[in-house]
């Protein structure tokens, strides 16, 4: 499987790393996660660095239409940060399109850290605690 995602529930964030060629399947397969996890409130972390796809424009526009269906499910929508290096960013540019038309904060990246860091930033979290590490709890 192509897509590794975390549901981290304290801190409010949804992690997917992608990691080799990401077909039609796997991308439903993430979005019933969170969906089912209601992560749609969760700011998430979308990071493509290492992926890649052969999806055909429709199978590209049905997530994106997908994707634009979300916000009827709940009203408030996390942030999202994606990372793409700058070859990959024309064969997701439309679906990029539908995801900016949501009502929450949304960047693209090249640099997961730099991602990262703005999702964890405060007006990104919208006032949650960042959580302690389980070390420091000890």
């Amino acid at each position: 499987m192509p897509l590794f995602w975390t549901i981290d529930s304290r801190r409010q964030l949804f992690t997917v790393t992608c990691d080799g060629k990401v077909d039609f399947v796997d991308m439903s397969e993430m979005i019933d996660a969170f969906v089912g996890a209601n992560g749609l409130r969760y700011r998430k972390l979308f990071d493509g660095t290492h992926g890649s796809s052969d999806m055909n424009e429709q199978e590209i526009l049905a997530i994106g239409a997908r994707m634009r269906e979300l916000p009827a499910l709940q009203s408030t929508l996390g942030a999202l940060a994606v990372v793409l290096p700058d070859d990959k960013y024309d064969q997701v540019s439309r679906v990029l399109g539908i995801l900016a038309v949501a009502k929450r904060p949304m960047r693209v990246f090249k640099d997961a850290d730099k991602a990262r860091k703005w999702l964890d930033s405060p007006p990104i979290r919208g006032g949650l605690p960042l959580p302690e590490p389980l070390e420091a709890r000890a």
